[in-house]
Formats: structure tokens, sequence, C-alpha cells
């Protein structure tokens, strides 16, 4: 009987949406990321990236770099307000909704994954134009 009852728990945790302290930590480090971007502070944004996008780009330099280049939404984001989360593999997936310098909307798609040391860190970001009426 315990080891059913285990085994129901082990399940309705797997099956378990994003828990409200991941809404928070997730809010809270894409949102550090953000403000960084903006300040132009590498080093505090990289401090946000997983060891793999850290492996991807060696220094807070290159990262802050290619963020600015490719990711202009993002660099300089305005009008943030987030979305959904929900858990995706090992991980969580945050939608957030922003705009450009120039005004147009887009939405970032970004995957989190928990660190050994209980942290949120980024591990991914996807961008896609946002439904502007007009655009």
């Amino acid at each position: 009987m315990r080891r059913v009852l285990l085994g129901l728990l082990a399940l309705v945790a797997l099956a378990h949406p994003a828990l409200a302290d991941d809404g928070s930590d997730a809010r809270a480090t894409i949102g550090g990321q953000l403000e960084a971007f903006r300040a132009d502070d590498g080093a505090r944004a990289y401090s946000f990236a997983a060891p793999n996008i850290q492996r991807l780009f060696p220094s807070p330099e290159i990262f802050l770099s290619m963020v600015a280049q490719a990711y202009p939404a993002v660099h300089r984001a305005g009008n943030v307000t987030f979305g959904a989360l929900k858990a995706e593999g090992a991980g969580l997936r945050q939608e957030v909704y922003l705009s450009d310098a120039k005004g147009q909307s887009w939405i970032a798609s970004y995957t989190l994954e928990r660190q050994p040391d209980g942290s949120l860190k980024i591990t991914g970001c996807q961008m896609r134009k946002g439904n502007d009426i007009g655009a």
C-alpha cells in the first residue's frame, strides 16, 4: 500500500503544473536580466544565464554584444508583461510580452531550469513578433 501511495505521489508531482515559487522566481530572474540589459550591466545580465548559455558566450561582454545585436527587443525591452508559465521537461517555459524601441510588440519565450544551488537560470529565449494591429 505504501509503495502505491508513493507511486501516486510521484505521478502527481510529475504532472503538477509550475509551482507558485517557480512563477515568482521566473519573473525575478527574467526581470533582473532585463533590468541589467537596460543598464548595459553585462556582468549582471550574464549572471542570470545558465551554464549552457555561458559556454556559448564565454564572457559577459560577448554575451551582451550578442543580445544587443540579435535580440534588440530584449536588450531594450519596454512594456514588459509576464504571461503563462508552464512546466516543460526538466524546466519551465515563461512567455513574456514586450515592445521594442519602435513600439513593435514581441513575445519572448524563455526556458529556465533550476540549478544544483536552487537558483533558476535562463537556458534559452525564442522571439516572435506580437500581433500588433496595423503593424
